[in-house]
């Protein structure tokens, strides 16, 4: 099987965020990660998982102003200032937290502008970002999330997009980041998805469809894909990001095999 973490913006919710550690730690996650961490100091973070003796394996960029509806600054034209000093506050974060795998969220897709000076745009952005990133060692990841159910309007809604944009950002530390969940929606397919490009793969995360519930309440055989991930060789985390259909402990039976 592969090395699971726990994703704290889904699951253990019914907890504090800074008690959300020891309880994932409990259930026998090794890993975690979240959606970001900006809201506390770094240096609390850091405490919290030293006390659970958890690694965190990945977290994402500022992606504007959440509460607003934005999801994420890396395709926007009119935000490379900002996105450079998001760069800095996510970097900081990482040395502190010690992650070297950090998911830059493309955003949302800007009326009136062209797609060739999206593409530009976001291209220019994850070269600036991996060459920060590099000076710690970490990787930035980029995902392609579905924008028919879950984001509507996200300009990153394709693999195939993902895949040509890693080619033309050329950047040993820029990977993919594959949500199975997503890329269910987007294309299915998986397990070609996954014997295609699981070099490129950085990290893996999951969640049933329909309802982005655990493994096991939906259409995706995960069975096969954690036994194909072995198959390939894949070392990396696979992400826990589904919303427990009762509690995050009552629907842990999938990964007990």
């Amino acid at each position: 099987m592969p090395k699971f973490a726990a994703n704290l913006s889904f699951l253990f919710t019914e907890l504090p965020f800074a008690e959300r550690f020891q309880r994932a730690a409990a259930a026998g996650f090794a890993g975690v990660e979240y959606l970001f961490p900006y809201a506390w100091p770094a240096g609390e973070i850091a405490g919290w998982l030293a006390e659970a003796g958890v690694e965190q394996v990945l977290f994402n960029l500022p992606p504007g102003d959440w509460g607003a509806g934005e999801r994420g600054l890396a395709c926007l034209p009119a935000r490379r200032g900002e996105f450079a000093e998001s760069v800095e506050q996510a970097l900081d974060y990482a040395l502190q937290l010690d992650c070297r795998r950090l998911h830059c969220m493309a955003g949302l897709r800007p009326a009136g502008v062209s797609e060739s000076e999206l593409d530009a745009t976001y291209i220019a952005n994850l070269r600036h970002a991996a060459e920060r990133l590099a000076t710690i060692g970490a990787t930035v990841t980029i995902e392609p999330i579905n924008s028919r159910i879950d984001m509507p309007g996200y300009w990153l809604d394709d693999i195939g997009q993902a895949l040509r944009l890693l080619d033309a950002i050329g950047c040993d530390n820029v990977k993919l980041q594959l949500d199975l969940y997503h890329a269910q929606i987007i294309q299915g397919d998986l397990a070609r998805t996954l014997e295609a490009n699981i070099e490129r793969i950085a990290h893996i995360q999951v969640a049933d469809n329909p309802g982005r519930h655990e493994p096991g309440t939906g259409e995706i055989h995960y069975p096969y894909l954690f036994a194909l991930l072995d198959r390939l060789g894949y070392t990396g985390w696979v992400g826990c990001e589904y919303k427990p259909l009762t509690t995050t402990e009552a629907g842990l039976g999938w990964l007990r095999p």
